[in-house]
């Protein structure tokens, strides 16, 4: 495939934003090069405990840098998971939690969302066990893009304080919500340990710069085992973060959502379409064949997508990125629209 049309990837499309380059070029001519204290320089910690105060107000949320929310991911459930507990994860799921979940000592216990990507706090309820530590949620969602809404989260973080379960909300797509106000469960549970970073919001998915915030009797445990494992996030591009952290996106945010519209209303006649209400996916059930088949189909006809079951126990689906040019979707939505035609 010497010029696919790639639908496949699972970051923006768009180039870091000049002025953030800048700053990290600086801080490497500036000597910014050694080791960074571990939880974070100070200029880019002092923006996220502001900002986390400013917006939950609890007497003890502390938050940290991290290398990237992949590390942050790792770092909590190692924290928090003895081997034979059980974490709590919806399907479809991203691809990351089940594996990190078994690297922790743990059981993943999967909680369908199908089909249109909702979360039942009665199935939910129903999988708790004496042996479940953790819940890992992810709104928006990748790969769905399913946005979960106020009255779900609420549901979702009072249930989790109810039994004393660790609820750990990876929130990296939080400024992609096209429909509604996004929300925490942190609104409601003050426990709650969000993940959050500027990969996806400022396209600088190759940086490593994560964060995470939440009870400081957790947050102290991270950062011991970030010591001993990753020591810090990488020091020049904690200083491209502070200049980050004031850079506008709403502009991307807005033509995601122009791109979103556009191919749903391309695919909406031929596909049965949900989520889609954030990030920049949609998880479209094949109109034929399994996941893998279809796909495989696609990529004989130039296109390249995910087959469901990399996110999930079943192979129905296939995740499709818009994080594309337009002239890119249109050429995958055709070939989308033919493909379905087959059925």
């Amino acid at each position: 495939m010497t010029d696919p049309i790639n639908l496949s990837i699972g970051q923006p499309h768009y180039d870091t934003p000049q002025e953030i380059k800048d700053a990290l070029c600086q801080a490497v001519e500036d000597g910014k090069n050694a080791y960074s204290q571990t939880q974070g320089i100070g200029p880019l910690l002092a923006q996220l405990q502001t900002h986390v105060d400013t917006k939950y107000g609890h007497s003890n949320r502390e938050a940290f840098v991290t290398s990237g929310t992949s590390g942050a991911l790792m770092l909590a459930l190692c924290s928090l998971v003895n081997p034979g507990d059980e974490i709590i994860v919806f399907d479809p799921w991203f691809v990351m939690y089940k594996h990190l979940a078994t690297l922790a000592g743990g059981h993943v216990v999967q909680v369908a969302t199908y089909p249109d990507f909702r979360i039942q706090i009665d199935s939910v309820k129903a999988a708790i066990t004496d042996r479940t530590r953790v819940i890992l949620f992810n709104s928006p969602a990748n790969p769905t893009g399913a946005v979960t809404s106020a009255e779900e989260t609420r549901e979702l973080a009072e249930l989790a304080a109810e039994n004393d379960i660790a609820l750990i909300s990876d929130e990296i797509y939080r400024v992609f919500c096209y429909d509604d106000a996004f929300h925490s469960p942190a609104e409601w549970n003050p426990e709650t340990i969000v993940i959050d970073g500027f990969s996806k919001s400022h396209s600088m998915t190759g940086h490593r710069l994560g964060y995470v915030h939440g009870p400081d009797y957790v947050i102290q445990q991270m950062m011991k085992l970030q010591q001993f494992t990753f020591v810090c996030a990488p020091h020049p591009v904690q200083w491209a973060g502070v200049t980050a952290w004031d850079v506008d996106v709403s502009d991307r945010v807005d033509e995601y959502r122009l791109k979103r519209d556009f191919i749903v209303s391309e695919l909406k006649d031929d596909f049965e379409v949900h989520g889609g209400q954030g990030a920049f996916y949609l998880f479209l059930k094949t109109p034929w064949g399994t996941g893998t088949e279809f796909v495989a189909e696609a990529i004989r006809n130039n296109l390249l997508i995910i087959p469901g079951n990399v996110f999930s126990e079943r192979d129905t689906h296939f995740r499709m990125s818009y994080a594309a040019d337009d002239e890119v979707l249109k050429q995958g939505a055709a070939v989308l629209r033919a493909l379905a035609a087959r059925a």
